[in-house]
């Protein structure tokens, strides 16, 4: 039987597009890639990347205080996996909202600029009035001949300065000289893994290449809770041979590294924590993902593995190579995976951080000047608030040493994301809505790319679908203040005035970062 609306992808965005939609009444079906509801925000990453809060509304924000009552609080906006996911499963049970988990999109089938069905990997098709494309990777939109970017834009293209190859990247570098090459000091004898070959490319141009990509990882130092980060199988410390001279250098230089240095580490409830990426090596694996977006799932797999076996490396070089101060390894041996998450992947994170994919290009493309307040929209339907944060691309040589490339980090003022940028053209597809690879160039997608922003755009894209069907329109031509009304009703955050907005600053009060002692 056909649904009113089908949902794909694992993104809590996803699970909050199909709730909004069924509890307009709508018959919904959410096709999950994963076995796990939440993506990210159930995956390992805890330490909400809010930028401020205020602009969060709706159901986004029933989620957030749905976590603070499981820890007797008003609301909260760092927790652990379980706990999201919880609410997540909670919100799916009462809204009715149906799950096939477990299975990817193989084929979209259209009749003229509507699509009529999704062909899963197991046979089965769905057949829906409207789709909602919130998977990480854009799989409906690409299989549906909506057009799409992968990498960054040159600055010329759009007139961002932020886009396009740095010329220079201050942070997350490495802070003394490191020598790039197998033999030291010759060029001849190759480069050392982790290591891409070149110079970069010239700063300002455009590229194929995408930020890197991690594991967020919920560990802990409890020792009732505590379970060992394995090696990966066929270990080899050669491949780790970029953080060992960067500690020797380090050291050499009276700077040595403490444990910390190496991890962004945020404190959660429980004694556990989210581990990021920090500094100029660490757990980003930084320019193997650049084929990720558009690779075929078995390929992809392959990535994922590759990504859990040099993380879980990095540990265990941390924890066991002689050039590692006595103090980072004895510290790196007190952490370990929590018994009570992950389960079922034995305390790993089962979701990769895909920073960044394909991105739509649809009816308009938000830009660094949409993010900065430089460009006024009229058809807001959520609000991001994010600094504009793209991570490492690439790892190459300059001068005769090892420098990362890519990293932008600039902070803004809360803006308005225009519902053009969840559409595409309508000539391509005039009933698909994307609130994750939304329509925006590589350095405002920076911004846009946070949980809550996708959950904002998740519970709006759904609201909608619901429009287009009760309208019987195309997605581009529902009634749009009716939409904006809708959302508003429903709490969601259109505008923001920072002169009458609340003293605190919408920054977050629960978020604690680790730091190692010394």
């Amino acid at each position: 039987m056909a649904h009113d609306i089908c949902v794909y992808g694992e993104a809590a965005g996803g699970l909050i597009a199909a709730v909004a939609a069924a509890r307009e009444g709508r018959k919904v079906l959410l096709v999950s890639p994963r076995h796990r509801l939440g993506g990210l925000t159930s995956g390992g990453l805890g330490a909400t990347d809010a930028g401020n809060i205020h602009v969060i509304g709706g159901l986004a924000r029933e989620v957030y205080r749905r976590i603070g009552k499981a820890y007797g609080e008003p609301e909260r906006f760092t927790f652990t996996p379980h706990v999201a996911e919880g609410v997540f499963r909670t919100l799916a049970g009462e809204a009715g909202v149906e799950i096939r988990p477990g299975r990817r999109v193989e084929r979209v089938t259209k009749a003229g600029a509507r699509i009529t069905s999704l062909t899963l990997d197991d046979g089965g098709v769905v057949e829906a009035g409207v789709f909602i494309d919130a998977s990480y990777e854009g799989d409906v939109l690409a299989r549906a001949g909506v057009s799409y970017v992968v990498g960054r834009e040159a600055v010329s293209e759009y007139g961002e300065s932020l886009n396009g190859i740095r010329a220079e990247t201050p942070s997350h570098q490495f802070t003394v000289p490191v020598d790039p090459f197998v033999k030291p000091g010759d060029p001849r004898s190759g480069l050392l893994p982790c290591v891409q070959p070149g110079d970069g490319g010239r700063p300002g141009d455009g590229d194929a290449r995408i930020q890197a990509y991690n594991f967020r990882l919920c560990l802990t130092r409890e020792e009732s809770n505590f379970k060992l980060i394995e090696p990966p199988d066929r270990y080899d410390p050669f491949r780790y041979e970029v953080l060992g001279r960067m500690v020797t250098a380090l050291c050499a230089a009276g700077t040595p590294p403490r444990f910390s240095d190496f991890f962004l580490i945020v404190t959660m409830p429980d004694g556990k924590t989210d581990f990021n990426n920090h500094g100029g090596f660490s757990t980003d694996h930084i320019g193997v993902n650049w084929d990720y977006p558009d690779s075929a799932y078995a390929a992809r797999d392959a990535l994922w593995r590759d990504h859990e076996a040099y993380t879980r490396g990095i540990f265990h070089f941390l924890r066991t190579d002689a050039r590692v101060p006595e103090e980072v390894r004895v510290e790196t041996a007190r952490w370990g995976f929590c018994r009570d998450e992950f389960e079922e992947t034995g305390g790993f994170s089962p979701q990769l951080y895909v920073r960044e994919a394909r991105r739509m290009r649809g009816a308009y493309v938000v830009t660094q000047a949409d993010c900065q307040g430089a460009r006024a929209v009229d058809d807001a339907v959520g609000m991001g608030a994010y600094t504009m944060d793209a991570h490492n691309s690439q790892r190459v040589v300059r001068a005769g040493r090892l420098q990362n490339e890519g990293d932008v980090q600039i902070g803004l003022a809360p803006y308005p994301i225009a519902y053009r940028a969840l559409t595409p053209r309508a000539e391509e597809c005039e009933n698909l809505l994307v609130n994750v690879c939304v329509s925006a160039t590589h350095i405002a997608h920076g911004s846009i790319r946070m949980e809550p922003v996708f959950m904002v755009l998740g519970e709006s894209a759904g609201l909608a679908a619901c429009a287009a069907l009760a309208e019987r329109k195309p997605v581009q031509g529902i009634d749009l203040r009716r939409l904006q009304a809708r959302i508003r009703q429903a709490g969601g955050i259109l505008d923001y005035d920072p002169h009458t907005a609340p003293a605190d600053g919408g920054w977050l009060h629960d978020a604690r970062v680790y730091e190692s002692p010394g």
